[in-house]
This record gives C-alpha cells, structure tokens and sequence, in this order.
C-alpha cells in the first residue's frame, strides 16, 4: 500500500530534523567551514545523495537551522506575550531558556558561535541577520515586560536578566554534569522576577 501524502511528509520532517542535529553537531566539532556535506551525512547515517534531497548545500542547510531557530525564540516570545501577568511572561522565558540549553547544549553553544562569528565571514554573516534581527526583538518585547512591571529602568532590567540567562546557559552548554541548573533557575527567578511585587 503506498504512502499517504501526510505520512511521506512526516518522514520528510523526521528525516530534516535529524539531519539539522547532525549539522549542528559537526559543525561544533569541526567549524562550518571545515565541515563537509558528506561529514554531515555520514553523522546522521545516511548517504550523501540523500541528504543532497533535502538540502543544496551547507549553505542551504546553515539557513534553515538559522530559520529553525528564529521561529523557535519567535514562538516562545508569542507564548509568553500570550501570559496575562509580566511576572509570568518572565518565568516562562527563563524556564523554556533553561530548558532548551538542558535538552540540547551543543545547539545553544552553535546559535551563540554564529551569533558571535566574525562579521568579515561573509558567508555565516549572510545568514545570521535573521537570528540577530529576531534577538533584538526578543529584546524590545522584554523591555516592555520590564516596564509593565513597574521597572524604575527597565532596559538595564531586561538586559541584566539577559545577561544572566545566557550567562547560566552558557554554563550549563559548557558544563552539563556540573552546573546545578535548576537551582540556577530558583536564583534568576528570585533576582529578576520576585523583586517585582
């Protein structure tokens, strides 16, 4: 009996995903530019032609992780913005944050190489604008997060817990065994967020 339209595209999906964690995996390991569509291939345990189906290239392959990633803080924004008190919206960031670093470390320390990678690397520079634009949005939603809850500054506020989120993702990408992640968690949320009252 063939395939349904439905379940083809289901494996279609499958099969991208697993391919984007192999990408991002090599490309830890070896750099974007040292790795290779047959390394990448080869990670995912299947052949370089059928990979060739799904992408064109690294190229095309670093743009739909960029886009991937994008739609991804774009959701967990919309999400929290849905959230009827600030304090919430907050907490929802932090913990879906903490948790994304938690489920995947290898993909926080890639999204943060790109996003730090030279600008004079025209090739990854092409394809992080994206990234970046989505990050400064995600800041001007918490901004006003910040300043629904009373903040007296809440720029300085929202980049502060910033600072600190990231600083406890970086950790926990770095050092999954050794950093207490969820006490982390309990000292953002008293830091940033019980303050507000």
């Amino acid at each position: 009996m063939p395939r349904t339209p439905e379940e083809n595209e289901r494996i279609r999906n499958a099969a991208k995903i697993k391919i984007r964690a192999a990408a991002i995996d090599v490309f830890i390991a070896k750099g974007f530019h040292s790795s290779s569509i047959e390394d990448v291939a080869k990670k995912a345990g299947i052949s370089k032609g059928l990979l060739y189906n799904y992408f064109k290239g690294k190229s095309e392959l670093l743009a739909e992780l960029i886009q991937s990633r994008v739609e991804e803080i774009s959701q967990v924004m919309e999400t929290a913005s849905r959230l009827p008190a600030p304090k919430e919206q907050l907490l929802y960031i932090a913990q879906h944050a903490l948790m994304n670093v938690k489920e995947q470390p290898k993909a926080y320390r890639f999204y943060l190489h790109l996003q730090t990678h030279p600008e004079e690397d025209t090739i990854i520079s092409s394809h992080t604008q994206p990234l970046k634009d989505e990050m400064i949005r995600q800041s001007r939603v918490q901004v006003e997060i910040f300043r629904k809850l009373g903040s007296a500054n809440p720029e300085v506020d929202s980049l502060h817990f910033s600072t600190a989120l990231h600083g406890i993702m970086l950790m926990y990408s770095m050092y999954p065994n050794g950093t207490r992640i969820e006490a982390l968690n309990r000292v953002m949320i008293d830091a940033f967020i019980e303050q507000f009252h």
